[in-house]
């Protein structure tokens, strides 16, 4: 594995994500040390995902602590004021009604400290509540972020995969050009000379209706023969075919699963060899 595949792994986001194995963080560690192109790679991903944790970040208001508290002092203010009174002899009914006071201050700070312990639990909760949407929020982004990278990954693997097949001696190459109900069609055709196996480009093939799926035809002496059916997960990676012979090609567009004989008024391309 060479430095750029070993980037776009996905090792390093593990890595500064937390999940990747004690194996894999040592690994990653002493490359790091090492190779100038990976550490660049590691500081990008992670000022990358430090921007994406603080770009939605949201707080509550800095006075709210302070004014939640300043209440319950106010309170606290008024209710001993209005328990103090003048020294004085207290007589049976004085002694029940200051009871019954500080019965009442008690009721009343319990309830405040209730209140004021209820105000915080909630700002609290609301707390956790912006810091787990910050974090579901990033986590969205890391994903898309993580699956365009995939996607441009498997464009770069097709890429590549085209340009050996045009670049290898052994692989006839044919242009498949638009009919004329079609004439912005396109497809390629590899063909190997040793193996004799057919591989198809129809990725510029518009997509094929529910039920419905593009057969490749050889024309073999004036008659077309099946040269496989095609899908997207096997354009220019599985042979569809072996064709010992064939002075053409051409595409129609057939029932899923294929037919015994071309539809003619379905065909998209063809070209000659």
């Amino acid at each position: 594995m060479n430095t750029k595949e070993y980037i776009s792994s996905g090792i390093i986001e593990s890595y500064i994500l937390g999940h990747a194995s004690p194996e894999e963080a040592g690994i990653l560690e002493c490359v790091m040390k090492n190779n100038a192109e990976v550490k660049a790679a590691f500081e990008e991903a992670q000022k990358t995902l430090e921007n994406l944790a603080t770009a939605q970040a949201m707080t509550p208001p800095r006075d709210l602590k302070s004014k939640i508290w300043n209440k319950i002092q106010q309170e606290q203010s008024t209710d001993e004021m209005s328990i103090s009174a003048p020294v004085q002899i207290p007589t049976a009914e004085d002694q029940e009604r200051n009871e019954t006071k500080v019965e009442i201050k008690r009721t009343t700070n319990w309830k405040t400290y209730a209140v004021a312990a209820s105000v915080l639990f909630l700002l609290s909760i609301a707390g956790n509540l912006f810091w787990i949407n910050n974090q579901a929020s990033t986590k969205q982004e890391f994903a898309k972020l993580t699956a365009e990278k995939e996607s441009q990954n498997v464009a770069m693997q097709k890429m590549n995969l085209k340009l050996n097949m045009l670049s290898n001696p052994d692989m006839q190459i044919v242009m498949l050009k638009g009919v004329e109900k079609h004439k912005d069609a396109k497809a390629i055709v590899f063909w190997d000379k040793k193996t004799r196996e057919v591989y198809l480009n129809a990725e510029s093939l518009p997509k094929a209706p529910t039920g419905m799926q593009y057969q490749l035809w050889a024309i073999e002496d004036g008659k077309p023969v099946s040269a496989g059916m095609y899908s997207e997960d096997k354009d220019s990676q599985t042979a569809l075919a072996s064709i010992s012979k064939a002075q053409a090609f051409a595409i129609t567009l057939e029932k899923e699963g294929g037919s015994a004989a071309p539809t003619m008024e379905n065909m998209y391309v063809m070209g000659g060899i």
